[in-house]
């Protein structure tokens, strides 16, 4: 079947974090992406692996759009090297926005904000807002524990159904997980796909 996806929404870090291989990583997604012609979505940020995913698929030619609020525009942390960066006022704007635009989402290593953007789109797959798939790239065992607690905690103390725990795709490797992606979205349901815009 060929492939649904044309943009790829990508949730990392405004740090770059201690370990070398996650900034490493993050533009090789970038770079990665834009050599299939996918469109990055992203927080807009020109700092910490936002930066380095932006600057590497700028680098290898690719488009980028940028989501960003007001409050982080004007602490001077937008990109200014992406052609299209919107400005939103709240986060919740920024997620719905990004969501809008992407059709699967994919997260590296990152912090709280991470983590909250990561859990509302499995959030939203469960509540069928979207069909959307969505993926970590486990980038040197980072999501190890996380992962642990979702598939074995959440699982097996009831919280959660396998069915829906497998509703986040995994992998260590970029090419591993984009491939996972593209076979979700593919069958993913159109009818309840979030609506594109």
């Amino acid at each position: 079947m060929a492939s649904r996806l044309q943009s790829v929404c990508v949730f990392c870090g405004s740090r770059t974090g201690v370990n070398p291989a996650f900034a490493e990583t993050a533009r090789a997604v970038g770079r990665t992406l834009a050599e299939r012609g996918l469109r990055l979505v992203y927080g807009g940020g020109s700092v910490g692996l936002m930066g380095e995913i932006a600057d590497g698929a700028l680098e290898a030619g690719g488009e980028v759009i940028g989501i960003i609020t007001t409050y982080l525009k004007d602490r001077e942390l937008g990109h200014p090297g992406i052609a299209r960066l919107e400005v939103v006022e709240t986060m919740l704007e920024r997620k719905d926005r990004m969501a809008q635009l992407s059709d699967a989402f994919l997260s590296l290593p990152g912090g709280i904000g991470t983590l909250d953007e990561l859990f509302e789109m499995l959030t939203w797959t469960r509540l069928r807002i979207h069909r959307k798939p969505n993926g970590v790239l486990n980038v040197e065992g980072f999501y190890d524990p996380l992962l642990s607690f979702l598939f074995e905690n959440q699982v097996q103390g009831g919280f959660i159904g396998e069915k829906g725990a497998r509703n986040l795709l995994v992998d260590d490797t970029i090419e591993g997980i984009l491939g996972q992606l593209d076979a979700a979205a593919a069958e993913a349901d159109p009818v309840t796909a979030f609506p594109a815009s």
